[in-house]
């Protein structure tokens, strides 16, 4: 039974430094934490799949109703503080609307092979090249969730899915999809071969089409930034494909053209049965 949370009035309370300043230390780290926003990524957070844990709740007294049983039945139920909106406010440093948040604790960073499904089982993993728009990030995070990916690869450039914008824009996926960061200038084509999978670089400029491809057991889906893509010696070693548009118009949101390539690989390898 979690204990009715403790009211805190006091802006400057120590038990509220890892909430402070949330905008800017978002951008430099917070020392092993990250910050959770919101009732729906709360519960992702608090439950079984989730692999990491929350270090504590801090909540407005309003919600904490709604919310008392599913932090009783976490596996490590977290201290939970009460403040007003007002004092979230002010340690938060913006104004704060939905009243809920929490601190998660990151724990051990798993490698790719410690992720990806050794051979000879299917495998469908996403690689994110060089993406540094949080939008992007949270997106494809959520697409690689609901068309079951095993994991997504995110290299040095990338920027963090566990950035508080990240994981609200993927609905809570980056609590609950498998993911790692690979070293800094870990060769895609390399890792692909190291684990046997199949390396699918999107471009618009492929010759081979996403509707022809005929869908590989294991696959890395090699998705890179907006403008200008992937590298060329990246789409020069891997196997370039394109998602066909209406003519005169070429170009995806890269998290839209994540969703598009993981629908069709995920049912061809026919991971997409009913619930």
């Amino acid at each position: 039974m979690v204990p009715v949370p403790e009211l805190l009035a006091d802006p400057d309370d120590p038990r509220l430094e890892p909430y402070t300043r949330m905008r800017e230390r978002d951008l430099v780290g917070r020392a092993g934490r990250f910050i959770v926003e919101g009732e729906v990524t709360l519960r992702l957070l608090l439950r079984r799949r989730s692999r990491f844990r929350a270090e504590s709740i801090l909540l407005a007294p309003e919600r904490w109703p709604g919310l008392a049983t599913e932090i009783a039945a976490a596996a490590e139920p977290p201290p939970v503080f009460g403040a007003s909106k007002a004092v979230m406010s002010a340690v938060t440093g913006f104004p704060i609307h939905r009243g809920v948040l929490a601190v998660g604790l990151r724990g051990p960073e798993p490698g790719a092979a410690d992720l990806v499904p050794p051979p000879p089982a299917p495998a469908l993993v996403v690689g994110l090249a060089g993406l540094t728009n949080h939008d992007n990030v949270g997106a494809a995070f959520r697409n690689a969730a609901a068309f079951g990916a095993d994991t997504v690869l995110l290299d040095g450039a990338s920027c963090d899915p566990l950035y508080r914008k990240s994981i609200r824009v993927s609905a809570g996926a980056a609590l609950i999809q498998p993911f790692a960061r690979l070293p800094e200038g870990q060769d895609w084509l390399r890792l692909a071969e190291t684990l046997d999978l199949q390396p699918l670089a999107f471009s618009p400029g492929a010759t081979e089409t996403l509707d022809t491809l005929d869908v590989p057991a294991r696959a890395l889906l090699i998705l890179g930034t907006e403008g200008p893509g992937l590298d060329a010696a990246t789409l020069a070693r891997a196997r370039p494909i394109r998602i066909p548009m209406a003519a005169g118009f070429d170009s995806l949101n890269v998290a839209t053209a994540a969703g598009v390539a993981l629908y069709t690989i995920a049912r061809g390898q026919g991971r997409l049965g009913r619930p």
